[in-house]
């Protein structure tokens, strides 16, 4: 079910980058970022992961919270938010059970292939866990100022 501006964000329950269980659902009170991507440690991923590193502390200033998904494993996050010193939550979705209740787990295609995988997505949810912004079609290298930038008209 494609989800809209206005309804509430699907509540959800991951493991993070160091195993311990992450729930939406405490983070009610403050405004939160669920960036969807497609994989650990490939280009397009890094690129995206690095410019919220790089503005994190913007992030924190509006009081946002950062929460990055995908279907790689526990071991997987952890690596790659060691090794880019990330400063936010990395969640891993192995079951697929959120990006399908995100509606971002769609076909797409990769040198004439056709696969399911992760459309690269943001949520925008407010306080009361309701979506105020989809971001869709993110462009990785700039991700991070246009959210920055819809934040500051908030």
């Amino acid at each position: 079910m494609k989800l809209n501006v206005g309804d509430m964000a699907p509540l959800f329950e991951l493991p993070d980058q160091n195993g311990r269980v992450c729930k939406l659902a405490d983070y009610r009170g403050g405004k939160v970022l669920i960036y969807f991507y497609p994989k650990d440690d490939t280009p397009g991923c890094t690129t995206e992961a690095c410019q919220l590193r790089d503005n994190f502390p913007k992030f924190e200033g509006t009081k946002v919270t950062v929460l990055g998904i995908s279907t790689d494993s526990v071991e997987s996050h952890k690596k790659f938010s060691q090794k880019y010193k990330l400063p936010f939550t990395l969640l891993a979705d192995v079951n697929k059970e959120v990006v399908k209740n995100y509606d971002v787990y769609k076909p797409k295609k990769f040198l004439g292939r056709e696969f399911l995988g992760t459309a690269r997505t943001s949520f925008l949810v407010d306080e009361g866990g309701r979506i105020i912004k989809i971001y869709e079609n993110v462009k990785p290298a700039t991700h991070a100022e246009e959210v920055l930038g819809e934040l500051a008209g908030l």
